[in-house]
């Protein structure tokens, strides 16, 4: 299993970007996939969901709902639309699959940084 993370960088302040983090060694399409980020000094946090149907879920407590997570099972991939980036944004964003209890992998992560 591989998760490959790509698109993060440096940007301004209320600029976009759109992450993308591409899939291989498992069944793509029937599994559910998280973003999740890790800011400097801070735990790691999820921060959206799209199940293997498309439904996305977010965390309403976030601070993060100018973020929208999509997928394309032909190409397997899923990918993070990032919106009015602000500062405390910046962190490394990591794509993630859970494949049974006890049995999850992680991608390399991607940097965004968010700064004039």
């Amino acid at each position: 299993v591989q998760l490959v993370e790509s698109g993060g960088g440096l940007v301004q302040p209320g600029g976009s970007l759109r992450l993308s983090c591409a899939a291989s060694g498992f069944t793509f399409s029937t599994y559910t996939m998280r973003w999740y980020c890790h800011a400097p000094a801070k735990e790691r946090e999820w921060v959206v969901s799209i199940s293997s149907a498309g439904v996305t879920t977010n965390d309403a407590n976030s601070g993060k709902g100018r973020f929208t997570i999509s997928r394309d099972n032909a190409k397997k991939k899923v990918y993070l639309q990032m919106n009015s980036l602000k500062p405390e944004d910046t962190a490394v964003y990591y794509c993630y699959v859970l494949l049974r209890p006890s049995v999850d992998y992680w991608g390399q992560g991607t940097q965004v940084t968010v700064s004039l």
